[in-house]
């Protein structure tokens, strides 16, 4: 079982999560809560105390089945032995059905005790909310809502259903309130507790368990799960921390028989006035249902279990609608949360959360929980986090864009996640929840158990990429980028305070690599070289593709011991240690430098003249190339001049030399757009294209059975003038479209189209983080 931690609040529940105590979260519930996948809370009570055996056993496995149908995951809430589990195994369903160990009906005052007494229970709706609410599951389905008890106006017979439905923001599907109880003095309590309630169905009558009419009415009604969800999504956005009773009628086939079940309800609640049940507080509920089962000859059991699978089937469709509205508008609601994202508004949001009784966080920070496997993921990124403070300059009467004073200056101040691991982890997951369903990429970085480290696991969390690769570092401070953008949005000046990502080291690295078994590994330049060495050598061994983004020039050679190292481990193997590789014209410069400096020489190596050779780059090629480096920069305007740098700086050779150390290059080019050079295999489709210097690409014939090379260029998208606000996160999304193209498609480079279908991709991604004042454009999901 996996144990679940919470990050917030001060409350008992959460002292408990958080201290790793008490409350296992099962991990197909655990891994839905990392995704923000649909989940479906379900009760136990009905398992240990609402139907014989083993007749509530098969309704507790058809439940969960409905749920499972709703695409929605079930998480069974029950007590084990003291230990409280969200979400059950089969034989602990089993356990509790048998009842053998007398589980006991635990609402919110009996939580404490029955843990502490290391007790077997069934969570009735009461302690099932509390539950659910810790967890952060939206949505719980249930048979019917506790409530008022008749003549409890001189009792004060009231359950404690009703109070935790103003704690807990968890949105109850239930078939209306029990009919033993006094409906109408119910929904009068529930207006002065200010819980919704909704009748989910044709009209507005409000169902009274076996019967879709209690003759009373609800203030309103949906018949959709979408038009629920939407309910659920306002109340989250205000703030609100209650709940909402959706009362959903029991199926039509069972309608008939409500009102001889009715009769036996009258009968069995007047029994118990008489010999004095009614006085026995959680017994008289358990006790009426029996005999009005009796008392009906049984019939009651059938429209019993009807109506709680009827309610589970609508809960699961209520939570994957939520999950779905959520995600379409994580965007607006990230950008309209924090206005940048700036820093008082993310305290307040905390502060907030601590002084509740329910934390309202999703907790889906499972970094420092201790389990054998975590889920799987496609794509592992390996790089910084770190928080960006971006100032921006205002334009000034008579001044230019450029305000370089030795002085402040008017203009905005933001704070926001950044960092070219995170940016590029945020984007590859906000494109991938777009494009299909694949398992989002995990971020591996350093963080510090400090104010701007929660912030950042906030915020990841709150767009819902997984923070169970974070590894906390005490002893550092959380990585900070301090930047300062003209009038235009141009980068100016600023400090940046990595030194937290140079203590990751490879080893703890690797180790995430061998839980996560992804099929491509990203990392940029913030990292240390040997822990880069010891990523591509855990890489190259089993046969894991490597991108690699330079991040910046210093920084763009620490790749370089990496290759070094495995052409010394490797020396005959002619593939190349790093798969791809993005960096921008000045990277590639350096790159380039460092190779064939005194220091390294890589070009001596015999691999490398190995593969040059296996080129067979002709004269052909080389005209072709002038051709290419004719053509105008961009087909929208002439002022960016020609493709002429790829021959007279020498990028093109550059980029050719280098291809035996990385066998693409994604060759960032700015307003000129991007220069693929790669060298693909002879039996891709590329083996039967020739160049077309029209449409800016040019093909080597080969030499025999080696690689055939491939120069492309890909013009810029066109903007309109002053559309761009922020230049410094568009580089780290165009990188993310890519991976996220090769999470779906390994080969997207191999194929001509598939090629240009990545590119067009890759640069219209970059194109909204242009236009955008985040470091990645929130509209990348939309």
């Amino acid at each position: 079982m996996l144990s679940r931690t919470s990050k917030r609040g001060l409350s008992s529940f959460t002292t408990a999560l958080k201290n790793n105590a008490l409350i296992d979260i099962h991990p197909e519930v655990a891994e839905a809560l990392y995704a923000r996948k649909p989940v479906v809370a379900l009760e136990s009570t009905i398992i240990t105390h609402g139907m014989p055996y083993p007749v509530n056993l098969e309704t507790a496995k058809s439940v969960e089945r409905n749920v499972r149908a709703s695409g929605s995951t079930p998480a069974t809430i029950g007590l084990i032995g003291g230990r409280v589990k969200i979400g059950l195994e089969p034989h602990e369903l089993e356990r509790l059905a048998e009842c053998k160990n007398k589980p006991v009906k635990l609402s919110r005052r009996d939580i404490g005790a029955a843990i502490a007494l290391k007790r077997d229970g069934g969570t009735t709706c009461s302690a099932t909310l509390v539950f659910a609410a810790l967890a952060d599951i939206k949505v719980f389905a249930t048979g019917g809502l506790g409530g008022v008890h008749r003549a409890g106006q001189n009792t004060l017979d009231i359950s404690a259903d009703l109070p935790e439905l103003t704690r807990c923001p968890v949105a109850l599907v239930s078939a209306g309130v029990k009919s033993i109880l006094d409906i109408g003095r119910t929904l009068e309590y529930l207006e002065t507790l200010g819980v919704p309630v909704v009748t989910y169905g044709q009209t507005d009558d409000f169902p009274a368990f076996y019967s879709p009419k209690s003759g009373f009415r609800s203030p309103w009604r949906v018949d959709n799960p979408m038009d629920a969800a939407r309910i659920m999504s306002v109340q989250e956005q205000l703030g609100m921390k209650n709940g909402v009773l959706f009362a959903a009628p029991i199926p039509e086939k069972y309608h008939a028989i409500g009102e001889t079940i009715q009769k036996a309800v009258e009968i069995a609640v007047q029994e118990a006035e008489e010999n004095g049940m009614n006085k026995h507080g959680k017994e008289v509920t358990p006790w009426i249902l029996k005999r009005v089962g009796q008392l009906s000859g049984g019939k009651s059991l059938p429209s019993n279990v009807a109506l709680i699978e009827n309610t589970s089937l609508i809960g699961g469709q209520i939570a994957a609608s939520y999950a779905k509205l959520t995600t379409e508008r994580a965007a607006e609601a990230d950008g309209k949360l924090n206005q940048s994202q700036k820093y008082p508004v993310t305290v307040k949001h905390q502060q907030m959360n601590r002084t509740s009784a329910i934390p309202s966080q999703r907790i889906t920070d499972l970094s420092k929980h201790s389990y054998q496997s975590r889920p799987p993921s496609p794509l592992v990124i390996v790089g910084s986090a770190a928080m960006d403070i971006t100032s921006r300059a205002r334009r000034q009467p008579g001044m230019g864009t450029n305000h370089s004073l030795h002085s402040t200056t008017p203009g905005s101040v933001s704070l926001s996640p950044g960092g070219v691991g995170r940016n590029i982890a945020e984007a590859t997951y906000r494109i991938l929840s777009k494009k299909s369903g694949s398992q989002a990429p995990v971020l591996v970085s350093l963080v510090g158990e400090d104010i701007m480290g929660g912030v950042l696991r906030d915020g990841l969390s709150r767009i819902g990429v997984r923070t169970d690769g974070l590894i906390s570092n005490p002893g550092k401070a959380s990585a900070v980028c301090n930047m300062v953008l003209d009038t235009e949005g141009g980068l100016t000046t600023g400090v940046a305070d990595m030194d937290i990502i140079e203590s990751l080291e490879g080893e703890a690295v690797v180790e995430q690599l061998n839980q996560y078994n992804p099929n491509l590994v990203a990392i940029d330049g913030n990292l240390k070289a040997s822990t880069i060495t010891d990523i591509v050598s855990h890489c190259n061994r089993h046969g894991k593709p490597i991108f690699f983004e330079p991040t910046s020039v210093l920084k763009s050679t620490r790749i370089i011991p990496s290759i070094a190292a495995s052409l010394s481990s490797r020396p005959n193997s002619a593939s190349a240690p790093i798969a791809f590789a993005s960096p921008n014209i000045l990277e590639l410069k350096e790159l380039w430098r460092e190779t064939k400096s005194d220091s390294v020489d890589l070009t001596s190596s015999p691999m490398w003249w190995k593969a040059l050779d296996s080129f067979g780059l002709s004269s052909q090629f080389r005209m072709e190339l002038d051709h290419l480096a004719r053509l105008p920069a961009s087909p929208h305007s002439k002022t960016m001049g020609t493709l002429s740098f790829l021959t007279e700086e020498g990028i093109a050779q550059m980029a050719i030399n280098l291809l035996p150390f990385f066998r693409h290059l994604v060759i960032k080019c700015g307003e000129r757009g991007v220069i693929i050079a790669m060298r693909v295999s002879p039996q891709t489709k590329w083996a039967s294209e020739r160049s077309n210097v029209h449409e800016r690409y040019i093909v080597s014939s080969g030499s025999g059975n080696g690689d055939i090379v491939l120069l492309q260029h890909f013009p810029a998208n066109h903007l309109p003038p002053g559309s761009i606000v922020n230049v410094t996160g568009a580089g780290d999304t165009l990188v993310a479209s890519i991976l996220a193209s090769l999470v779906e498609n390994p080969s997207g480079f191999e194929d001509p189209e598939s090629l240009k279908k990545v590119m067009e991709d890759a640069q219209a991604a970059a194109v909204l983080t242009l236009q955008s004042e985040f470091a990645v454009s929130p509209s990348l999901s939309l």
